[in-house]
């Protein structure tokens, strides 16, 4: 009997998940037993994200990438993810009102933590995403943006920085507001495929 109590979600959890992402309850419950399934111990280690996260990209790379994902949702710095911090991560990447995407994308571009972000880091962060673009989609990247430095370089205009400027969280957030170019330039967009992986996942 007291076994069944650890495999449900708490009413308090429940209920602050519902609230913060788009996820219904019956979702959230079966997230909750796939993922227990997956970490018994309930939380889940960088390790386990990044082969989740492989499983949704057969044919790229996403260590990097999944690397970075992971550190900017560990917001205790532990090493691993327990539940709440992992749906909100999916919520996140997958949907996520504009604020709170435009906060958690500083966050990742941030690398270092230290509340400003540097081109080093922007061509970074991109690079872990080219790792995730098929070579056939890279062929039909535009000219100025097929290659991780090109599109580093091209953000950084945007924001109209020069080579040694930062980039604090307002500024990062008002840029993407103010032009759309960035917010696609700075995202990863194959938000179907993974879309659809989760779907099989969940069913």
């Amino acid at each position: 009997m007291g076994n069944s109590k650890s495999s449900a979600l708490s009413k308090e959890l429940l209920e602050e998940l519902k609230l913060n992402t788009k996820y219904s309850e019956v979702e959230l419950c079966a997230w909750y037993q796939t993922f227990l399934k997956e970490c018994p111990s309930g939380r889940i280690s960088r390790e386990q994200f990044e082969s989740i996260y492989a499983s949704f990209f057969p044919d790229a790379d996403p260590k990097a990438y999944a690397q970075h994902v992971f550190r900017s949702f560990d917001s205790n710095s532990d090493g691993t993810l327990d539940f709440k911090e992992y749906m909100v991560a999916l919520h996140l990447t997958s949907s996520g009102q504009t604020m709170q995407k435009l906060e958690w994308a500083f966050s990742l571009y941030d690398v270092d933590r230290n509340g400003i972000v540097s081109k080093n880091e922007i061509q970074e962060i991109v690079t872990s995403i080219f790792n995730m673009i098929s070579e056939e989609d890279k062929k039909n990247l535009p000219d100025e943006e097929n290659t991780p430095e090109k599109r580093a370089d091209k953000i950084w205009d945007l924001f109209g920085k020069k080579e040694n400027d930062k980039i604090s969280e307002g500024e990062f957030i008002q840029g993407v507001l103010d032009n759309k170019e960035i917010l696609r330039l700075i995202q990863f967009d194959k938000p179907q495929k993974v879309q659809e992986r989760l779907k099989e996942k969940k069913q």
